[in-house]
C-alpha cells in the first residue's frame, strides 16, 4: 500500500469517526432514554407486583384475624369492616360473610348477599357461578324446585366448573319430587366420571345404598 492509500484511508477512518460522534452527539439521548424506559419499566413492574402481593397478604392476614373472633356477630362485624382490593377479593369476602351470618341465624341476610354476587357483572364467570350456587342451596332460598332446576341444569353443562356439584343437586331435587329412578341414574352417572372427587363420590355412593340401589364393582 503507498503512502496516499494508506493516508486516504485514515482521512477517510477519521470523517467515519468524526460522522459516528457527531450521531450520537445528535441522536444518542434517544438511546439513553430508551435505556431509561426500560430500566425504569422494569422497576415499576416490580413494584407493582410486590405491591400487590403485600395488598394480597395484608388482606388474607385481616381475613384470618377476623375469624378469630369466637362468636359469629363478631366475625361479620369484623369481616364486614374489611376493605378488599379487588373485586374478586370483595366476592370472596362476601361468601365469608355469608357464612357466618347464616352461623349467626341471619339466613335472609346471607342470601341477598349471595345473590348480590350471583348477579354482579363486573366479577369472573368462576366467582358468580360459586355465589349462585350457594345462594341455591340456601334454605332461605324463595325459589321453587322447578326453578332451581333450571339454574343447577344452567351450571351442568359441560365444561361448566360446578357441573358435578350442579349434578349432585339436580339428584337431590328428583328425590324431593319422588322420582327414586332419575336420581339413581344421575348418581350412578357421576360415579362414572373422570372429574369425580373424592367427597362426592362418598356422598353419592351414600345415596345410592340409601335409595335402595346397588354400586357398581369398581
Amino acid at each position: 500500500m503507498s503512502d496516499t492509500d494508506s493516508f486516504i484511508e485514515e482521512v477517510t477512518e477519521e470523517v467515519r469517526r468524526d460522522r459516528l460522534f457527531g450521531l450520537m452527539r445528535r441522536y444518542g439521548w434517544i438511546a439513553v432514554l430508551a435505556v431509561l424506559l426500560l430500566v425504569g419499566g422494569t422497576a415499576y413492574r416490580e413494584y407493582s407486583r410486590a405491591a400487590e402481593a403485600a395488598k394480597a397478604q395484608a388482606f388474607g392476614d385481616e381475613i384470618l384475624a377476623a375469624l378469630e373472633n369466637n362468636e359469629a356477630a363478631d366475625r361479620v362485624s369484623a369481616l364486614d369492616q374489611i376493605a378488599a382490593p379487588t373485586a374478586e377479593g370483595a366476592a370472596v369476602l362476601d361468601m365469608l360473610i355469608a357464612a357466618e351470618e347464616a352461623l349467626d341465624g341471619n339466613g335472609d341476610a346471607a342470601s341477598e348477599r349471595l345473590s348480590a354476587s350471583a348477579t354482579n357483572g363486573d366479577l369472573p364467570d368462576i366467582y358468580r357461578q360459586i355465589a349462585s350456587f350457594k345462594a341455591l342451596t340456601r334454605p332461605e332460598t324463595s325459589l321453587s324446585a322447578d326453578e332451581r332446576r333450571v339454574a343447577f341444569e344452567a351450571m351442568a353443562t359441560p365444561g361448566a366448573p360446578l357441573r358435578l356439584l350442579a349434578e349432585e343437586q339436580l339428584a337431590l331435587l328428583e328425590i324431593e319430587a319422588g322420582d327414586t329412578d332419575a336420581a339413581l341414574t344421575r348418581l350412578k352417572a357421576i360415579l362414572g366420571d373422570s372429574e369425580l372427587t373424592a367427597g362426592l363420590r362418598r356422598r353419592a355412593s351414600q345415596l345410592i345404598v340409601a335409595l335402595g340401589g346397588e354400586l357398581e364393582a369398581s
